[in-house]
């Protein structure tokens, strides 16, 4: 008998059925591919890099024992993204820290350099947005949820979804935007 080798090619559908079957080193080859992206939309959810590796693993174990419920309808990474971002918000909630509220002080966004080489990336411009914009931004576009999947998830009007949604936009439109002079931006006018 040959050496069975984790499968480094094929179809992330092709990858799942195998891993319906029990193979891990399918399922091992699509925690590979994947692992990365859901961490990354853990962190832009709000995660610290403790939390968000913790609920990746947690993700990627309930995957597992379910993965003969996913059917390849849609991106492996999506379904994955959703169960992660499900756990997430029940960790969220469960530690009391989720609060939601459309007249709750704004956060300050944290403070740009002065250097013109000064790069600012998404993740960066997402700890500017208020908890509720982060999360609703991160789930509708990060986790590509609907406005009424994130709603039900977060237990807040569809409304309140889209407002955070919409702010959290266009902050960060503006926070991403070049500057329009030339020089670095700088937060704050004067």
């Amino acid at each position: 008998m040959g050496v069975l080798r984790p499968p480094t090619t094929g179809h992330d559908v092709e990858l799942a059925a195998l891993a319906a079957t029990g193979d891990r080193a399918a399922f091992g080859e699509l925690v590979r591919r994947h692992g990365s992206a859901v961490r990354g939309l853990l962190r832009r959810l709000g995660a610290d890099s403790a939390t968000a590796d913790d609920v990746a693993q947690d993700a990627f174990l309930v995957g597992f024992e379910q993965i003969a419920d996913y059917r390849g309808e849609g991106a492996f990474g999506g379904w994955i993204k959703k169960t992660a971002a499900r756990l997430y918000l029940r960790k969220v909630k469960r530690d009391s820290r989720l609060i939601f509220s459309d007249t709750a002080p704004e956060e300050q966004p944290p403070p740009l350099g002065d250097t013109p080489g000064d790069r600012l990336d998404l993740d960066e411009a997402l700890k500017g947005l208020s908890r509720g914009e982060r999360l609703c931004v991160s789930l509708c576009y990060g986790a590509d949820w609907s406005h009424a999947e994130a709603a039900e998830a977060l237990n807040i009007p569809i409304g309140t979804v889209k407002s955070h949604v919409k702010r959290g936009l266009d902050k960060l439109r503006a926070r991403l935007a070049p500057p329009t002079d030339g020089s670095a931006r700088r937060e704050g006018h004067g």
